[in-house]
């Protein structure tokens, strides 16, 4: 667009026509001597040109009848402008800061890009990020995955066959312990409270029994308690029941005798005899762990509803086979005794925690003694 400047007089043609040809506003030519005159011309090309570019020429030099035109330097600045509104405080910083970049590819692939950042697998992304692995080139530059490449960190994030076998392998190891340690904390610890508990029951039941007399000595039912057994140097008082049923009798705390088949031992009361008992060395109240402490001339008592019955320790047989029965004869062979006479004979397992062998002790009566004539001493003292 160039500057305004003056038409010609109205009638005139545009290109010097009908009417004064090249006139202008008083009939002088407009680049005549005294057109619009020297200061003028001056003030205007001063206004005009002077260090701004328009598309017009400047004005004639003085004294030419023909206007020579000089065109300016710059012609970008000649055109008009509307100035645009006022940009708001900070928007020029906020504009100097990085764009966002757009998905690469067209609508599809920016919804695609859309949807892994806020869709449905945003919560698998957070959690990739939340794990603290590094971003792919393009997960960072929020282009969307290829098929290869997505079923390829599948099969990275997938444990491979040898550490799910070792996982499992660890969870059975893991659990067979547990299962273990629960075992060994029945049997050694939680057997022992039930079994000393029922033993403790049948001892006071016994006892109000026999002050009340409703026992009387004579034949007794597999399980039935009918005497207790005092050893003083282990302070250890448990009752002696018929049998030696682990279920009635062994694993409810309490002393078996041997009453029957080929193992059946005399009673207490009888006038020759082997008077033969079974216990737990551990385990069910483990009354006898400890017998191997035993020394020759050791008490061992015996007490029924009518009598006491002490026997002294005599000899120990510290390791034989479960099958030497011949531990429980009349005259127990191996205990040192030569002839027949009134013995006691207590049998248990060895190693402890263990029953691969038997452990043997015998004893020897010394004195019977009625209850109406008070505890022995082997008690009292």
């Amino acid at each position: 667009m160039t500057a305004l400047r003056p038409e010609r007089e109205s009638g005139a043609d545009t290109h010097g026509g009908a009417g004064h040809q090249g006139t202008s506003y008083g009939g002088q030519p407009y680049g005549a001597p005294g057109a619009f005159g020297e200061r003028q011309g001056a003030e205007a090309y001063a206004q005009w040109g002077g260090g701004e570019a328009y598309d017009d020429p400047p004005p004639p030099a003085r004294g030419q009848g023909t206007v020579a035109y000089a065109p300016f330097p710059d012609d970008e600045t000649v055109a008009l402008r509307i100035p645009g509104p006022p940009e708001p405080p900070g928007a020029r910083a906020a504009a100097s800061g990085p764009e966002p970049s757009a998905a690469p590819g067209g609508r599809a692939a920016r919804r695609k890009a859309a949807k892994r950042r806020h869709g449905r697998r945003g919560g698998a992304q957070q959690a990739d990020g939340a794990s603290g692995a590094a971003p792919g080139p393009e997960e960072a530059s929020g282009a969307p995955l290829s098929r290869v490449e997505a079923r390829r960190r599948a099969r990275a994030r997938k444990a491979s066959p040898a550490v799910v076998a070792s996982r499992a392998i660890g969870e059975v190891f893991i659990t067979t312990g547990v299962l273990m340690l629960l075992f060994v904390t029945y049997q050694l610890w939680w057997t022992n409270v039930r079994a000393q508990a029922q033993a403790g029951k049948e001892v006071s039941d016994l006892q109000d029994d026999w002050a009340n007399g409703k026992r009387n000595p004579g034949e007794f039912e597999p399980g039935q308690g009918f005497a207790l057994l005092h050893i003083p140097k282990l302070d250890v008082v448990v009752p002696i029941a018929e049998g030696i049923s682990s279920k009635k009798v062994l694993d409810r705390g309490m002393v078996g005798h041997y009453a029957e088949g080929a193992l059946k031992t005399a009673m207490p009361d009888a006038k020759t005899g082997n008077f033969g008992l079974a216990g737990h060395r551990n385990t069910h109240g483990e009354p006898f762990r400890y017998i191997n402490r035993l020394e020759p001339g050791d008490p061992i008592v015996v007490e029924t509803q009518d009598e006491y019955f002490v026997y002294k320790m005599a000899s120990v047989l510290p390791v034989t086979s479960p099958s030497n029965v011949s531990v429980l004869d009349p005259v127990p062979k191996g205990s040192g005794f030569t002839g027949p006479g009134r013995y006691i004979t207590l049998t248990t397992c060895t190693p402890e925690f263990t029953s691969k062998y038997r452990l043997i002790v015998w004893g020897k009566m010394v004195e019977e003694r009625p209850r109406s004539k008070g505890k022995p001493d082997a008690l009292v003292s």
